[in-house]
């Protein structure tokens, strides 16, 4: 093979097959220096697994790698990838949860040691965090597992592009934005574009093709474990790129689609709340087949109330009304989502057990059942339903977890940015689901950081430091205003 000096990355026919699973079948990808390359596909395409190969958490069963000019073909892992300045932002983090900021900071950085290493750790991860999301809110000493999703995100960002010893040369961002509002995925995506300006190198793999379109120079699509499309990011248009990914329908067509008409004035009230900081300026209320949007910047209070709305109807407390069995999808799939230890299919029929026991046991056929209707109808691409949940990809797993809830008896589902990770396609789908469940009386109440999303809802509530500080009609939705009365309560 051949490698020339300005590219960070060449790969060579690379496969990788698990089992029966060729997860890659033959890539063929370069990376130059100075470069954001835009990285797209379905779930399951190989984006994950080829970035693992990159990181050297995975060794590839063929195919060659020349990084930065040398071939490390059959010698390249973790540490080769860490000292030819590579580094992996997964679509699952890898924070450690009970040490604090500054001690993830240090587990890249071996030569910060002796005293006062801490105060230099949290210093450098600080002053990173600074520069990418000012006004983040984080500080050193913060315990990890107790920071909300967004934050550990943040964190993680932050702590790939520090720097001791090492040079950095390439960081390859898995889904970055997923769990970040608007606000916080722009700082970063600017971020990108002055580090690449400065001769940095990163690989973005996104779902949301505006920021592929936007902040790439050069975008590669990928499908069925090989790339199918590799172009300049001036080349593509949403419609050509979502024509590349197999896709029949675009993203832009939510805001075309003739709105529900949900009359609220005859529809029986299901849910009725509050917020804990005394501040509403608006009540949260919901009724009967409506879907029902939160929004505003991260961590300001929805999940808050969508786990107060919980509580109040599986564990009966008097924090909110609500009228009707509910369920949950979890945005934070590994700590609140997946069962590790079990199979796809039992993940998906848990909420549901109850409809499954047959003279005191659960009935295996009919828990296969469920799994294997839910696979065809959310399209979840595995080979058996019986392997572990952990075997899927992380949009996968995501689909499970959604087939889980509305395989349940729930009237009412919670969703807490249910679409982390999930690819455009599955995306539309899934929100057509939703609108046929809401026709039939189902309710959904949505927090999502993806603007487009929300306009599936009939109304979107935006939330400020905890209170409810605006209620958005469909006709009234906009970025601007989202963010406006983000930002500063309404008068």
């Amino acid at each position: 093979m051949t490698a020339s000096d300005t590219n960070i990355v060449t790969l060579e026919n690379v496969a990788k097959h698990f089992g029966a699973v060729r997860a890659l079948d033959g890539v063929d990808l370069k990376v130059d220096a100075g470069e954001c390359l835009g990285l797209v596909g379905h779930n399951g395409a190989g984006k994950s697994t080829l970035m693992h190969v990159l990181a050297g958490t995975l060794s590839p069963g063929a195919g060659s790698m020349g990084i930065r000019g040398h071939d490390l073909t059959g010698s390249y892992n973790v540490t080769a990838a860490g000292e030819n300045g590579i580094r992996c932002v997964f679509q699952e983090l890898s924070l450690c949860p009970n040490l604090t900021v500054a001690e993830n900071a240090r587990i890249f950085h071996p030569s910060l040691t002796g005293w006062g290493w801490k105060r230099r750790a949290g210093a450098m991860i600080r002053d990173k965090l600074d520069e990418i999301f000012p006004g983040h809110g984080i500080h050193a000493d913060d315990v990890v597992g107790d920071l909300s999703i967004g934050k550990r995100q943040m964190v993680e960002i932050a702590r790939a592009f520090t720097t001791t010893d090492t040079p950095l040369h390439l960081v390859i961002l898995d889904e970055p934005t997923s769990s970040l509002d608007a606000h916080t995925s722009k700082q970063l995506l600017d971020f990108v574009r002055k580090a690449v300006g400065e001769g940095q190198s990163c690989i973005l793999i996104s779902h949301v093709l505006g920021e592929i379109l936007t902040y790439s120079d050069r975008i590669v699509v990928m499908k069925d474990g090989l790339v199918v499309a590799s172009r300049a990011g001036s080349d593509f248009t949403r419609d050509t790129l979502v024509a590349a990914m197999g896709n029949v329908v675009e993203m832009e067509e939510i805001k075309e689609r003739e709105a529900r008409d949900v009359n609220r004035d005859h529809a029986p009230l299901v849910i009725e709340a509050r917020s804990d900081t005394g501040q509403d300026s608006v009540p949260f209320v919901a009724h009967k087949g409506e879907i029902v949007g939160l929004a505003g910047l991260a961590s300001h209070g929805q999940t808050a109330m969508l786990l107060k709305i919980y509580d109040a109807a599986m564990r009966g407390r008097n924090t909110a009304t609500v009228s009707g069995p509910v369920a949950l999808v979890a945005g934070d799939r590994q700590t609140d989502g997946v069962f590790h230890l079990w199979s796809i299919a039992r993940n998906i029929g848990v909420r549901s057990l109850r409809n499954m026991v047959r003279n005191g046991l659960i009935d295996p056929a009919a828990e296969a059942e469920m799994g294997r209707e839910w696979q065809e109808r959310i399209k979840i691409k595995a080979p058996d339903m019986n392997d572990n949940i952990l075997s899927l990809s992380g949009g996968n797993q995501q689909k499970a977890l959604f087939a889980r809830a509305l395989a349940s008896d729930a009237e009412i589902i919670l969703m807490d940015d249910p679409m982390r990770g999930v690819d455009v396609g599955t995306k539309l789908e899934v929100y057509d689901l939703i609108r046929a469940e809401a026709q039939k009386g189902r309710t959904f109440l949505w927090y999502t950081t993806e603007m487009d999303e929300l306009y599936n809802c009939d109304h979107t509530y935006v939330f400020r430091d905890g209170a409810i500080v605006a209620d958005l009609s469909r006709g009234d939705l906009s970025e601007e205003k989202v963010l406006q009365s983000s930002f500063k309560a309404s008068a």
